[in-house]
């Protein structure tokens, strides 16, 4: 099954390995919020609505990072972007465990999504154009199950330190651990190239910062958010309030819900897995939309359907390889749609954007849920959230075989050609 990383060149290999690490410690820092809501919402007696506040913030401003990271990152380079980024996210997840009150968590967790956003935008254009064209849809693929690599690390933490300390103490202790992502950036320093076709640039002006906002880029650029929007406000509505969701209104105790969490975590592992093969199997867009179809359907059952706890342990799995499918092909996905002059802009706006208006869902999630039960609340937002990542995949070319060094913008693409003497 892993045959082929064989075929890889030392170069495809450490650029893996140094953006495994980085998604993975990216993952670690962020999803540490999701386990300390229900311990906030009971130390700060603060509500749902300002526990989604805190969830949706991160997201939200990670949009700006992504998109100024991506920018950057056409401009200076794909690995000197990647290591700042880290340090930055590594530094202010630290800070986080130290906040006093709401006000003070809300502008560090603020400040976080600045490098959350901007390290997916600088490793995401580092692998897709790292790694060659017949095997970049398994290997970003791949690396994007750092993720969920992270995201377990984050589940076994928070379930062997709420056992060992206090609740007002623990979460503070999950925020310190993120300052383990910074010693990454030694590595990465040492053994991480910029990608041949970046070189290939030097002594060309850089695009400007709004290049991807006009023609030939807007349409792009748009469908592309838009779908993204969806596929990130769907997962965010269920992954910021399942830990909540388990302990509160399924009543599970901290180390049942970490259970719960670490097989729906090892099930989103296997699925960004499945969807890696399956980006270069079966094409990018036909990942995407079994996966959404799949989600959406998953999800609503899930948190609505009288099931009994035994069996929603054993459908946490299944939940989480149908709902992260789709990531697996996002990076090559996005790398294929822009030419190198802004293929980091490119994918960092629209990736960024896309989490920031599906960032929102948390928030809704949280609000309607003090009108409404928590798992309707979850169960209606996903579903809009995939809704709309389908109808704007309906708008979107396929892009599995480009070459990264030959690609044109898809309006020009599309665009009638002249006849004779026109």
């Amino acid at each position: 099954m892993f045959a082929w990383l064989r075929d890889l060149t030392e170069k495809e290999r450490k650029t893996m390995l140094g953006c495994l690490g980085g998604w993975s410690l990216d993952a670690l820092d962020v999803q540490i919020f999701s386990f300390v809501i229900p311990t906030l919402i009971t130390l700060w007696h603060i509500d749902r609505a300002d526990a989604g506040l805190l969830g949706t913030v991160t997201l939200l401003v990670s949009a700006g990072g992504g998109w100024v990271a991506g920018v950057l990152s056409d401009r200076y380079g794909r690995v000197k972007v990647l290591q700042i980024t880290i340090l930055w996210y590594a530094l202010f997840t630290f800070l986080c465990g130290w906040a006093q009150n709401f006000e003070q968590l809300f502008i560090l967790r603020a400040l976080q999504g600045l490098g959350f956003g901007a390290e997916w935008s600088a490793g995401a254009v580092l692998m897709g154009e790292v790694i060659r064209d017949r095997y970049r849809g398994r290997a970003v693929g791949l690396v994007q199950s750092g993720w969920a690599i992270g995201w377990g690390a984050a589940a076994l933490l928070y379930t062997g330190i709420f056992a060992i300390l206090p609740e007002e103490q623990a979460w503070r202790a999950l925020f310190w651990i993120g300052l383990t992502p910074a010693v990454l950036v030694f590595w990465v320093r040492r053994h991480v190239d910029e990608p041949d076709v970046f070189k290939a640039r030097a002594g060309k002006p850089p695009s400007q910062f709004f290049t991807i906002l006009r023609p030939p880029y807007l349409g792009t650029t748009l469908k592309v958010a838009l779908m993204i929007t969806g596929a990130q406000g769907g997962s965010y509505a269920l992954s910021v309030w399942l830990p909540t969701y388990l302990r509160t209104v399924r009543g599970l105790s901290v180390v049942n819900t970490g259970s719960y969490l670490f097989v729906h975590i090892a099930g989103a592992w296997i699925g960004f897995i499945i969807g890696a093969y399956l980006a270069d199997a079966i094409g990018r867009k036909r990942t995407f939309l079994i996966s959404a179809i799949a989600s959406a359907i998953c999800v609503v059952g899930y948190v609505t359907l009288p099931i009994s706890n035994s069996l929603m342990l054993i459908l946490a799995a299944p939940l989480g390889t149908v709902i992260y499918m789709m990531f697996a092909a996002m990076g090559p996905f996005l790398t294929e749609l822009y030419p190198t002059e802004v293929r980091g802009s490119g994918q960092g706006f629209c990736y960024n954007a896309g989490r920031a208006m599906g960032a929102l869902f948390p928030a809704l999630v949280g609000f309607l849920s003090t009108r409404l039960d928590l798992g309707v609340a979850i169960a209606i937002f996903a579903f809009i959230a995939y809704g709309i990542q389908i109808l704007a995949l309906l708008m979107l070319p396929e892009t599995r075989g480009r070459a990264v060094d030959r690609i044109e913008p898809e309006e020009k693409i599309q665009a009638p050609v002249p006849a004779p003497g026109q």
